[in-house]
């Protein structure tokens, strides 16, 4: 079966740099806006709580709702990579996420949002967002590949900047159902037409190599690359989901997914609710989760790029410690607020957190690279999806079961340091080293 569109509208061997760069420029304009869909939940949760008065337990769960219908989704999603590729798949997510902002307006109970903000939006998003861009982006580079996919994902930050302070705005002055519609808006005119005229899912699609070479370039076949495998019969092995899925290397990856995102959605959800309550107002809680946007920027670029040069699992760590911080401070700020502990927590979060999202399809893509990939990402990933369905909810959960958030942040803590373990366990530089890793150990000594 062809790709979806396979054809350019322009030709790569026309343009002045590598259309790999286009890829990802498209990337970071779809992620601005795909990401900060669902990061919306965080700004709408406020004003629903306060419009119906249900249990934040009960409400929250319309996110954790969808991130648990997106694990009906993902291996579907993974089917429809590997057969159309995301020029077709990311335009479908964009149009149900419309949709499902669009009928989230008309919903006046539990089960209306749950179908419509949760499954249409936050579960459907799983198509636009990181899971589906780490299928394809790593296609497209091997020696920059992590500053790359950062550059591509820091679009979330830029777009939090943008768009979240906005939509707050939007809320305040003409409510909540007005800024869906706007943000329903946003993703029929500029997601939708972007990704079916320029996105491409593999460099060979266009005659072209990973690094932006071309397939008849004489040089790109003569030019020495430092060879980053380092278990070569795992890597030249055809990896289908079934053999994948049977090695323990899968089972930790799809455990430091499941962690990871348990710490990242548990903070994201509740954050703004968790500092109005402490006393901050909700200007200074929305520019929080703008903060931790823009920290976010330098994070996905910072990390990813860190990691070519130090190792992924170091710059996993790296991310997860991040995490470690952020909870340690919101725990001491239900007891101290201070603003200085606000910035601490947005920079924690966005400065290191964030950078799980440049390192999260590349650990998977390093181990089981192949042309079955899209598939076995979809499933690793559900640990992922998990992860960030029961978070949120499970932190709902306890704070009305306590009063308070202090059990739900020491948990979210924890596993975070959990995840860790997981991915040095998972153990991706024994399958191919980061480029710049392998560099410097191909350098002689002196």
């Amino acid at each position: 079966m062809k790709p979806f569109l396979k054809k350019p509208f322009v030709s790569p061997t026309r343009l002045p740099f590598s259309y790999g760069w286009v890829v990802i420029v498209v990337a970071f304009v779809t992620m601005a806006i795909a990401v900060n869909v669902r990061t919306a939940f965080s700004l709408l949760f406020p004003p629903i709580l306060d419009e119906f008065g249900w249990q934040r337990g009960v409400t929250a769960a319309a996110f954790s709702v969808g991130f648990l219908s997106s694990v009906v989704l993902a291996p579907l999603v993974g089917v429809l990579m590997d057969r159309w590729g995301p020029r077709f798949v990311i335009p479908i997510s964009a149009t149900s996420a419309a949709l499902g902002l669009t009928a989230a307006t008309y919903a006046a109970s539990p089960i209306g949002l749950y179908a419509t903000l949760g499954i249409m939006v936050v579960g459907a998003s799983i198509g636009m967002s990181y899971h589906v861009h780490s299928m394809f982006l790593p296609n497209w580079f091997v020696r920059r590949r992590g500053l790359a996919i950062g550059f591509a994902f820091s679009g979330v930050g830029v777009g939090a900047i943008v768009i979240l302070p906005w939509l707050q705005s939007l809320i305040e002055a003409d409510g909540w159902r007005y800024a869906c519609i706007a943000f329903a808006v946003i993703l029929v005119i500029i997601v939708i037409p972007l990704n079916v005229v320029l996105q491409r899912q593999d460099p060979s699609d266009l005659g072209l190599q990973p690094d932006g070479h071309r397939t008849d370039d004489e040089s790109a076949r003569t030019h020495s690359t430092v060879d980053v495998i380092v278990d070569r019969d795992w890597a030249e092995r055809h990896w289908t989901l079934r053999s994948a899925s049977r090695t323990p290397r899968f089972w930790w990856i799809a455990s430091a997914y499941f962690t990871a995102l348990y710490a990242w959605y548990s903070v994201q959800v509740h954050q703004t609710r968790f500092l109005v309550d402490t006393g901050f107002d909700s200007d200074v809680a929305a520019t929080a989760l703008g903060l931790v946007g823009m920290f976010g920027i330098v994070g996905q670029i910072g990390v990813g790029a860190l990691s070519d040069r130090i190792g992924r699992e170091w710059g996993w760590t790296i991310a997860l410690i991040g995490y470690v911080a952020c909870y340690g401070a919101l725990i001491v700020l239900e007891a101290r607020p201070s603003l200085e502990l606000v910035y601490f927590i947005a920079a924690a979060q966005g400065l290191m957190g964030y950078g799980i999202g440049s390192l999260y399809g590349v650990v998977a893509n390093e181990v089981f690279a192949g042309p079955r990939f899209a598939t076995i990402f979809s499933v690793l990933a559900l640990g992922g999806s998990f992860g960030a369905a029961a978070g949120p909810w499970l932190a709902g959960d306890i704070f009305d079961r306590t009063g308070s958030y202090t059990s739900a942040f020491w948990l979210s803590g924890v596993l975070s340091l959990v995840s860790i373990l997981c991915i040095w366990m998972a153990s991706p530089r024994k399958v191919r080293l980061a480029a710049g890793v392998a560099e410097r150990r191909a350098i002689p000594p002196i």
